[in-house]
């Protein structure tokens, strides 16, 4: 099923209709509304891969090092740039919820940008009212304003969004 659904995504077809996948897997409707019950339990089953690309690609972004601001910059370009190449990522991230792996991949990425932002109110560079689920969240309406406003648009939305977390003085 999610070949067929992979294989519907490639062809430039993004609706996704669960009848649509049983038909092309050659299952019943059944079938596959048992494994994914609704449109975006199979977007999310579908970005699995991905989510875990970005956690990955966040960890190591961390992993370099240096000021934590620096460090939260560079992890928003990169989610930001993630979102932007795949909508149906952004839609998992706004979401919160569906496939068990994409949980467990949110909470990976919730504690790396935690752990990044503790740093940063540490550093007196954010406000302490700010969670991951919040920066994770405005990078999502980054990627939809941008997908809006046009791809040059992205580093002056990405900087409202960054001076937006600043503590005011």
């Amino acid at each position: 099923m999610l070949r067929a659904a992979r294989e519907q995504l490639a062809a430039g077809d993004d609706s996704l209709q669960l009848n649509t996948i049983a038909r092309l897997a050659g299952v019943g409707v059944g079938t596959v509304y048992r494994h994914f019950p609704d449109r975006q339990a199979l977007v999310a089953a579908l970005s699995v891969e991905r989510f875990q690309e970005l956690a990955e690609a966040v960890r190591a972004a961390v992993a370099e090092g240096g000021a934590a601001m620096a460090v939260l910059h560079r992890v928003a370009r990169l989610a930001l740039s993630f979102m932007l190449e795949d909508s149906r990522l952004a839609a998992v991230l706004e979401s919160g919820d569906g496939d068990p792996q994409v949980a467990e991949s949110t909470a990976e990425v919730d504690a790396v940008l935690g752990a990044l932002l503790d740093q940063a109110r540490r550093d007196g560079a954010v406000k302490d009212t700010v969670t991951a689920a919040d920066l994770r969240l405005l990078l999502c309406g980054v990627a939809a304003a941008v997908r809006a406003g046009g791809p040059d648009r992205a580093e002056p939305y990405l900087a409202v969004l960054l001076d937006g977390l600043r503590p005011v003085s």
